[in-house]
C-alpha cells in the first residue's frame, strides 16, 4: 500500500490521538507521584547473592507506624504501583514496594528497563515462586528493622501480586494482616496465621470462580478470611478506577470503596 500525502494527513490525527492516550495512561500516575510531598527512596534489599530494589514511602506522621509490603501487578513496579504505595503512605503507613523484576531486566536492571509491557508480563510470569517468597522475606526483614516502624507488618498485592500476597501469608508467620486484591488463594492455607481480607471484582470470572473453594479451605483450616466482591467492576479496578481513560464507572466506585475498606482495616491491626 502506497501512502500519499493526503492519506498521511487523514491518519495522522488518529496516530497522534492513540499516542496521546497511551502517554496519558502512563503519565497520570507519575504526575500524581511527582506531586507528592512524602519522602520516597529506593533501598537495596540484599539476601544471598541477590539484590532487590525496593521503593519505600514514608508518611508525614509523628510516631511509629505499621509497615505495609506492597506487591506489584504482573506489569512490574509501574508508576501506578508506586503511586498506590504513596496513597497508602498518605494515610499514615510506611510502604515498602519491592521490584521483583530487579536484576532480570536488560543489562541487569528491573521493571523500568524492559522494552514494553508485554516483556514485563512475560518476565513476571516466569519468576520462580520460591525466589519471589525469598525477595518478600527480605522486604519483611527490612520492614522489621525500620526505626520509624512499630513492628507490625501487613502485606497487600494486586492482580499477580494479589495471589502472591495470599501466598506470602501462607509462607511468612508474624504478619498482622494480608490484603488480597483480585488474586487467587494458595493450594495450602493451613500455615496462614494472619487474617486475610479479599477484594474482588464482580466482572472477573477467572478469579471469582476461585473464591468459593478458597472460602471453604480457609473455613476448614480455621482461618479468618473475609472476601468482598464489588459488583460491576473488572479485574484491576484499583488501577482502572484511578485511570482518567477508564470508561466503567463501577471501577471507580469499587476503587473508592475498596481503598476505604483497606485503610479502615489497616487501622485495626
Amino acid at each position: 500500500m502506497k501512502l500519499t500525502a493526503s492519506s498521511v494527513l487523514k491518519i495522522l490525527p488518529v496516530v497522534l490521538l492513540t499516542a496521546a492516550i497511551s502517554t496519558q495512561a502512563q503519565e497520570w500516575a507519575k504526575a500524581r507521584l511527582d506531586a507528592s510531598p512524602r519522602h520516597h527512596e529506593y533501598v537495596p534489599l540484599k539476601h544471598g547473592n541477590r539484590t532487590v530494589q525496593a521503593f519505600v514511602v514514608y508518611p508525614e506522621v509523628k510516631g511509629k507506624v505499621p509497615v505495609v509490603i506492597l506487591i506489584h501487578e504482573i506489569f512490574g513496579l509501574t508508576d501506578w504501583a508506586k503511586e498506590m504505595a504513596d496513597e497508602i503512605a498518605a494515610q499514615g503507613y510506611i510502604v515498602v514496594a519491592p521490584d521483583l523484576l530487579s536484576g532480570f531486566g536488560p543489562n541487569g536492571g528491573g521493571s523500568a528497563e524492559f522494552a514494553d509491557q508485554d516483556a514485563r508480563v512475560k518476565a513476571v510470569s516466569g519468576l520462580d515462586p520460591d525466589g519471589v517468597m525469598a525477595d518478600l522475606d527480605a522486604a519483611a526483614d527490612y520492614a522489621k528493622q525500620i526505626p520509624a516502624g512499630n513492628g507490625k507488618i501487613a502485606v497487600t498485592g494486586f492482580c499477580w501480586g494479589g495471589g502472591k500476597s495470599f501466598a506470602f501469608a501462607a509462607h511468612r508467620k508474624g504478619l498482622s494482616a494480608a490484603f488480597v486484591f483480585y488474586g487467587p488463594g494458595p493450594a495450602d492455607v493451613s500455615t496462614i496465621t494472619a487474617p486475610v481480607y479479599g477484594f474482588y471484582a464482580g466482572n472477573d470470572s477467572r478469579i471469582g470462580a476461585t473464591i468459593p473453594a478458597t472460602t471453604a479451605d480457609m473455613k476448614a483450616a480455621g482461618k479468618k478470611y473475609e472476601p468482598v466482591t464489588y459488583d460491576g467492576a473488572g479485574h484491576g479496578f484499583m488501577r482502572a478506577g484511578e485511570d482518567p481513560t477508564n470508561t466503567n464507572p463501577a471501577n471507580k466506585t469499587a476503587r473508592d470503596q475498596a481503598f476505604s475498606r483497606l485503610i479502615t482495616l489497616l487501622r485495626e491491626i
